[in-house]
């Protein structure tokens, strides 16, 4: 067996990562990781609250050291948090591995996360700031992927077979 995860997802928040990792690894007879699910638990409070407490540089101090842990661990289905690839060393970690970018655009953001202040760095004008992220962040999305599958107007299910397929990975 290989080392690293067999499928890594990155994306904007609400892209679908942990819906649609959840279903590879179920699919595929794996284990699923959530690098913010594991900030959760060790840091015991939410991803919004350790933004709000400790301020955005820890919170991404906390989620490099998951990262760098999950990739090194982790052989099933993981989802990253949607600024890791903001930290060149993550980038560097992604490289070579099977990393997919499950892209969409701001009216589907709209739709799935409604934009609203449970989401730490939109909870002004979220709107413009999704925007702002994405034209930050895509092109490190694009950098580290292997395949890009867009989800606008997808089921999870379709997203999740557009992922398979762009890996060559089929199901027993």
């Amino acid at each position: 067996m290989s080392t690293g995860p067999l499928i890594v997802l990155v994306g904007p928040m609400g892209s679908g990562k942990s819906t649609v990792g959840a279903l590879l690894a179920e699919r595929l007879g794996v284990a699923y990781r959530d690098t913010d699910a594991d900030i959760v638990a060790a840091e015991g409070r939410e991803v919004s609250d350790i933004f709000v407490e400790d301020g955005e540089p820890r919170f991404r101090e906390l989620e490099r050291a998951a990262v760098r842990a999950a990739v090194a661990e982790h052989t099933g289905v993981l989802a990253l948090g949607g600024g890791a690839v903001l930290d060149d060393g993550t980038r560097a970690l992604l490289t070579g591995l099977p990393v997919v970018y499950l892209s969409m655009d701001v009216e589907e953001a709209v739709r799935r996360v409604g934009l609203g202040a449970a989401r730490p760095l939109l909870a002004i004008n979220p709107r413009r700031q999704w925007r702002e992220l994405m034209e930050a962040r895509r092109h490190l999305y694009t950098e580290v992927a292997r395949v890009v599958v867009a989800t606008d107007e997808r089921t999870p299910e379709e997203v999740a077979e557009a992922v398979l397929d762009a890996l060559e990975l089929k199901d027993e």
